[in-house]
């Protein structure tokens, strides 16, 4: 991972966003831009480089991660650091704009910190600068979610083996989270889904201690993290003899889901990748039962930017990975759900989950 090279790319931000400087809290951005995978720090980047502050806990998994930047060690509270870090370098300054994180920035740390700085150094909101570099993936970031996607998609073989009426949906879960953590993954991207019966038609049903029954839908959604970086997919079985209605469903949403990965390439919008889905399934009849936006991105976080929605502008760019998710739910009845990662190409896209998408029975 170039860290430098990030750190000199946000840099380059920070005039067009009137700003002379940014402190970033969010862990999942500090880590992208120096490496470090602790739990409490904070990195300020201005035209003179680059400070990460920490406290003593990680002083030598600090200084052992962080790269492109100087790292200080804060005796007492991070926040405290920084501002006297500012203080003694920004003397002179008036009207100096700092920018805060606005989505990651607690109103209370904001006002402990503007009450530790002097009334020259200013504390503005700053946009998503990270986020917006986070959406393209670089060589070694492809390959760190390939390899996340890849140890994934065995968990659904254990999950197959171990599914079968009469199975509690926690079991299953839990099979397949043992089986990720032997293969060397840090953990779960998210708590698992296994939804079954009229549990599958709620789109994030997480495993609950009722036992699979026959003649339902299952909904299978899951994701490990390797390496720092997430995996999801989704996979719907159903469970004894399959129905002629079943089958329909699934067939609509897998055309739904096979037409939407086809409208992914460099040039077109988020939106109408979300709209191939649901013209699909509007004309299956089935639109008002795709409840959810078509897919996210997928990084160091399990959802991040772009939002595969209705009506987002965002161009699609090669490098982005994105998931591509329709799903039709029925209240009371059952749901289906199809998913894999997408990774957006020079000439269009590459679909990075290996796994089948057969209707399958079990």
């Amino acid at each position: 991972m170039n860290f430098p090279a990030r750190q000199k790319k946000l840099r380059q931000h920070l005039a067009s966003a009137r700003l002379d400087g940014l402190l970033v809290s969010h862990l999942p951005n500090i880590r992208y831009l120096c490496g470090f995978t602790g739990s409490a720090g904070s990195l300020l980047l201005d035209e003179a480089g680059s400070v990460f502050f920490t406290d003593v806990r990680y002083d030598t998994q600090a200084h052992e991660e962080v790269k492109g930047a100087k790292v200080v060690v804060a005796k007492k509270a991070v926040l405290q650091a920084v501002a006297e870090w500012l203080k003694k370098r920004q003397r002179r300054a008036r009207g100096w704009r700092l920018g805060l994180e606005a989505e990651h920035f607690t109103l209370a740390d904001k006002k402990r910190l503007s009450d530790l700085l002097p009334a020259a150094i200013r504390l503005k909101e700053a946009p998503a600068l990270v986020e917006k570099d986070r959406m393209i993936k670089d060589a070694d970031e492809l390959e760190r979610i390939c390899a996340a996607v890849n140890l994934g998609a065995t968990l659904f073989d254990q999950a197959l083996k171990v599914l079968k009426p009469g199975v509690k949906e926690s079991e299953v879960a839990a099979a397949m989270g043992y089986t990720a953590r032997e293969q060397g993954a840090e953990e779960m991207s998210f708590p698992t889904i296994i939804a079954s019966g009229a549990r599958s038609a709620l789109p994030h049903g997480r495993a609950s201690q009722q036992p699979i029954q026959s003649g339902a839908f299952v909904v299978c959604d899951f994701g490990v993290i390797l390496e720092g970086y997430c995996s999801d997919q989704t996979r719907t079985v159903w469970v004894g003899a399959a129905t002629h209605d079943a089958r329909q469903a699934y067939e609509a949403v897998l055309e739904a889901q096979l037409t939407a990965i086809k409208a992914v390439r460099p040039g077109a919008t988020v939106g109408e990748v979300d709209e191939a889905a649901r013209k699909v399934l509007r004309r299956r009849g089935l639109g008002r039962y795709f409840t959810h936006s078509t897919g996210h991105g997928v990084g160091l976080e399990i959802h991040e930017s772009p939002r595969v929605a209705r009506g987002q502008k965002e161009l699609l760019e090669p490098g982005m990975v994105i998931t591509i998710e329709p799903g039709v739910y029925f209240p009371g009845k059952w749901g289906v759900r199809i998913e894999d990662m997408v990774a957006v190409t020079a000439n269009g896209c590459e679909v990075l989950t290996p796994t089948s998408k057969d209707f399958t029975a079990v």
